[in-house]
């Protein structure tokens, strides 16, 4: 009988001891199988698999390097050529570039890379908003492209990017960048998973890189990126982003120094419901209305946009209270209300120029089904909360805000004398002829006048020069070149600038126009 009870506890023992065996075997199996044969994107969700069944939670997404997550999910091809190396040669050479850079990233890049991820596209597309636009989302090109992605009005529009008097959907981070990745998708659908020739047609257009492709086809020649006859920029384009995910990825190599990137997200995208003042939604937030429109810079005006799209980005540290002080307050303390008495011979336009409205506003708010009004009766006009805005549609007030806005330090008021000149005042106390300009609302190209005063501005006792352009900054200096036909007309309607400007900017004196001139604009990008 002990025989008996004893053979049997062998076998339960050796019966178990294979469950275990095979038990083990099929994990390791489903480990090797997992991070031998995952794809480049899938890098992050294979460890999470793991350790998962390991019962341990620390992941790449837990830690706080976002560059290395970023590195991870790299898919593109590494190539080694002249084109590539030139570009390599000429971001080593410019480290403060690719530092200012990601500074204008650290809003944007979890986000970007979070959506890149999502739709296991290859990671370096995270950094193309550094080729097309430095990452500055108030950027503005001679084509009429804007924001970070670059998107011209046409091809905003048909990837439904919204574009109106209150909003233009090409500057909104959120909007803008699903549009570029599904329009980035598309291309690389229509060029058979190629993602090098996806990008030039990104660039270029995608009946440009299909020409390019049909004419080598026709000489025996390759049709791959590289081989075919494009315009500079396009040949340079795929270069570019090669090299500075290289770079990055390599960044001690180059003697590169790369900020800290927490991989954790910078803002949360809150629902508004309806309309809402700038102003007052910067209040809810308890942030300052250049971190308000740092991250939505889309809006043209000092409330969104009426007809929606109704959200924000906030910070994340601030949502919690933004989202409880928005669910509290009232309608009518969303916008600032002021009622209006018609004067004789005003028009809903004339009112609406003064208050820095549209009349389609107007005419909702009051019920007005036509543009008729009647002297002595009242109107309520949405107005803006604050009358000193850096977003004002008056270029004066926008002046007068930029130069009375609150600075660090002392400021030193110098009267302009006979002969004086950007350069030589900026000289005398030691300081950028940008910087001199920018604090008193000018271009450097601009006139000074004798008697005039210009602001200085003196930090911790001394006056610090640099040359870096606020991202807020919603006045974009482009060089426009003349094409047949063009005229001052022309150019001053389709970049929304005063003729007069146009003149004054590149000291014109003559009427007429030569093709292949080289004209400098200064364009608002909020009227563009």
């Amino acid at each position: 009988m002990q025989y008996l009870i004893i053979n049997k506890t062998i076998k339960f023992l050796l019966f178990a001891s294979c469950l275990f065996l095979i038990s083990c075997s099929s994990f390791s199996i489903r480990s090797l199988t997992q991070t031998k044969f995952s794809e480049p994107g899938d890098t992050v969700q294979t460890v999470v698999a793991i350790n998962k069944d390991n019962h341990h939670t620390e992941t790449p997404q837990a830690n706080n390097d976002l560059w290395q997550r970023l590195f991870a999910l790299y898919q593109l091809p590494q190539v080694d050529n002249d084109r590539v190396q030139a570009q390599i040669d000429w971001y080593s050479k410019h480290p403060n570039y690719i530092k200012q850079v990601q500074k204008n990233a650290a809003p944007y890049l979890y986000y970007i890379v979070n959506e890149v991820e999502k739709r296991q596209l290859p990671g370096e597309l995270a950094l193309l908003p550094i080729i097309e636009s430095a990452y500055r989302p108030f950027a503005y090109s001679h084509g009429r492209a804007a924001g970070l992605w670059q998107f011209i009005p046409s091809t905003g529009r048909y990837y439904g990017l919204k574009q109106s008097w209150w909003y233009d959907g090409r500057r909104d981070v959120h909007a803008s960048t699903q549009a570029a990745l599904t329009y980035l998708s598309k291309l690389s659908k229509r060029f058979d998973n190629d993602w090098f020739l996806a990008l030039a047609a990104y660039n270029a257009g995608g009946g440009t890189v299909s020409n390019a492709i049909k004419q080598n086809r026709k000489r025996d020649a390759g049709t791959d990126y590289w081989s075919l006859a494009l315009r500079k920029e396009t040949r340079q384009y795929v270069p570019k982003l090669l090299a500075i995910a290289h770079i990055l990825s390599n960044a001690e190599q180059y003697g590169i120094e790369l900020q800290a990137m927490p991989n954790t997200a910078y803002f949360e995208t809150i629902d508004t419901v309806k309309q809402i003042d700038l102003a007052r939604a910067s209040e809810l937030a308890d942030i300052s209305i250049d971190e308000l429109y740092q991250l939505n810079p889309a809006f043209n005006q000092w409330a969104t946009d009426p007809h929606g799209p109704h959200y924000l980005l906030i910070p994340v540290d601030k949502a919690l209270q933004f989202k409880q002080g928005i669910s509290q307050l009232a309608d009518e303390q969303r916008v600032k209300w002021q009622r209006h008495k018609v004067k004789s011979g005003e028009t809903l336009s004339h009112i609406a120029r003064r208050y820095r409205t549209s009349v389609a506003l107007i005419k909702q708010t009051n019920r007005i089904s036509s543009h008729s009004i009647r002297a002595g009766k009242y109107l309520l006009i949405p107005t803006a909360r604050y009358d000193e805005s850096l977003y004002s549609r008056s270029t004066k007030m926008r002046k007068k805000a930029i130069v009375n806005k609150p600075r660090s330090g002392e400021r030193l008021q110098y009267r302009v004398k006979q002969g004086d000149s950007f350069w030589r005042i900026a000289q005398q106390h030691q300081v950028s002829v940008r910087q001199l300009a920018k604090w008193n609302a000018m271009a450097p190209g601009d006139l000074l006048k004798p008697n005039q005063l210009l602001n200085i501005w003196l930090a911790d006792g001394a006056l610090h020069p640099t040359t870096q352009v606020s991202p807020l900054n919603k006045h974009q200096t482009i060089r426009y070149t003349v094409k047949n036909g063009d005229s001052l007309y022309l150019i001053s309607k389709r970049f929304k600038v005063d003729i007069s400007d146009l003149k004054h900017w590149n000291q014109l004196n003559k009427k007429y126009l030569k093709p292949g001139q080289k004209l400098k604009i200064i364009v608002d990008v909020t009227r563009s």
